[in-house]
This record gives structure tokens, sequence and C-alpha cells, in this order.
């Protein structure tokens, strides 16, 4: 399929994944961030107090740009359906670039790249830093996280690169099956060894510093001078169920771009075949002249 047809079929299908990974969220997952911005809004405060009682100016909060309501609705769902759309035109790129490499069908291998897609740009980085709703975090280290991830995403590309082209170089001499689990294999070890060597988010020079060393930047019970708690750590239900929408949403767009990648395709790959098999030969239209 030439390329003019597959950007806006794929165009198309990561819009609809988008559409429906964000009613996915807005059902499940935007309650939790509403939790989440009510903590953070309760911490800042036991914050401004503790810093008020030990004579030291307090934080301010700044005023929002845009109410809950518009963030959560118009807000992520054009936000969802962009990213769709966007994830599609680099879907495009690489279907158009291996559909000349394979004989598969248009919806087999729309939905590999699209597992393929889902595995290096979310699952991989994913395991290694996990999406965080607000209130998980500090301001301090933004620029060090998304180093941090982007460094996590490309290395996940450029290893499954290097293990398709080990597989695709043993696939002659063990067979497809056996040279697939290689590459496999190559690629859990190679992510698995980028992993060790990245840092943890807890062992950011700006955490460390300021909050002490800890194994992520989940906040921990807020204590004044004496030791006492005086404002409870960050709810764990709330930030592992959060983690979990947020990894189905992902597995929603990607699937549906896949699936529905594959039916457009399909559809217009057959109608192509059938147009090519009713069209009349030249020998046939020679004899008709």
């Amino acid at each position: 399929m030439h390329a003019k047809a597959v950007i806006p079929r794929a165009a198309l299908a990561g819009g609809i994944g988008g559409l429906v990974a964000f009613g996915f969220a807005r059902v499940f997952a935007e309650p939790l961030i509403g939790q989440a911005i009510d903590y953070e809004e309760r911490r800042g405060e036991a914050e401004h107090a503790l810093a008020v009682a030990a004579g030291q100016p307090g934080h301010e909060m700044g005023a929002e740009i845009f109410s809950r309501g518009v963030q959560g609705t118009l807000g992520i769902g054009a936000g969802m359906i962009l990213v769709g759309v966007a994830l599609g035109l680099l879907f495009a790129v690489a279907y158009t670039v291996v559909q000349g490499t394979v004989t598969w069908r248009p919806r087999v291998l729309g939905l590999v790249l699209a597992g393929a897609g889902f595995l290096t740009l979310y699952a991989t980085p994913f395991v290694k830093y996990p999406a965080n709703p607000p209130a998980v975090g500090h301001e301090e280290t933004i620029g060090d996280r998304s180093g941090l991830y982007l460094v996590m995403l490309i290395g996940s590309v450029l290893i499954l690169v290097v293990a398709t082209l080990v597989g695709r170089r043993l696939s002659a001499r063990l067979g497809g099956w056996n040279a697939a689990l290689v590459g496999g294999a190559v690629y859990v070890v190679l992510a698995g060894s980028l992993m060790a060597v990245l840092p943890s988010l807890g062992e950011l020079a700006a955490n460390v510093g300021t909050y002490g060393p800890a194994a992520t930047e989940t906040p921990q019970p807020q204590r004044d001078a004496t030791g006492r708690i005086v404002f409870p750590g960050f709810d764990a239900d709330l930030l592992s169920a959060f983690r979990v929408y947020s990894f189905t949403a992902q597995l929603l767009l990607w699937g549906v771009l896949g699936l529905v990648f594959g039916a457009l395709a399909e559809r217009a790959s057959g109608g192509s075949r059938d147009e090519r098999a009713t069209a009349p030969s030249p020998e046939e239209t020679s004899a008709h002249a």
C-alpha cells in the first residue's frame, strides 16, 4: 500500500485509539487525579503551616490557569486524541518501511507494529519510570526526570532495532520461531541492563540533598521538628491504581490503533486486488479492439 494511502488511515486509527483511551481514562483515572490534586493541596497547606510556625516564609499556591473541569474533560481529551494522531503518523512511517520486507497481511503487520510501538515507546520505559499522578514528583527534578525518561525511551527503540537484526540474521540458521525467541531474549537482557545503569528517581541529587535517600519520589509522611507525623504520605493504593489505569489506557490506544488500521488497510488492499482481478488484460483489450 502506498504511503499516501497509509498516512490518513494510520492518523485516523490513532485518533480513534486516543478517543477510546480518553474514554477509559475519564472514567477510571480522572477521579484518581482529582484525589491526588486534593492531597497535593492539603499537603501544601500543612507545609505552609509548618513553615509559618518555624518563622519561615510560607509557600503560596499559584492560581489555576484552567479549571479542573476543563483539564479533566477538554484538556485530557484533546491531548490524548492528538497524541493518538501523532503516534498514528509514526506508525505510518514504520508500516511504510516494513511492509515491503514481509509478506504478512495488513491486519497481522498492523498488530505486530502496534505491539512493538507499545513495547518500546511506553511499556519498557514504564517499567523503569512508571507514570505518576500529580503530587508525586518534585519541581526541582522535572528536568532530570524528563531527560532520564527520554534516554530510556530512545534506548528502548534502539534495543528493539538490535534485537530485530539479531533475530533476522539467525532466522535462516535457527528457524523463524527460535530466532524470534533469541531476539526477544536479547531485547530483555539489553533493556534490563539499561534499566540497571540508569538511576532511580529517588537517587537524583536534588532529592537526596533535600529529602534524603529514598527509592522513589513518592511523598513520605510529613513530620514536624520533633519528628511527629503531621501529614500522611501519599496513598500507595491510589498510586498503584493510577499506574494500572495509565498502563491500560496506553494499551487500549495502541491496540485500537493496530486493529483499526489493519481493518482499513485490509479493505484498501482488498479493493486494489479486486480492481486488478476484474480489470481486462492488455491482450483482452487488443482482442476486442
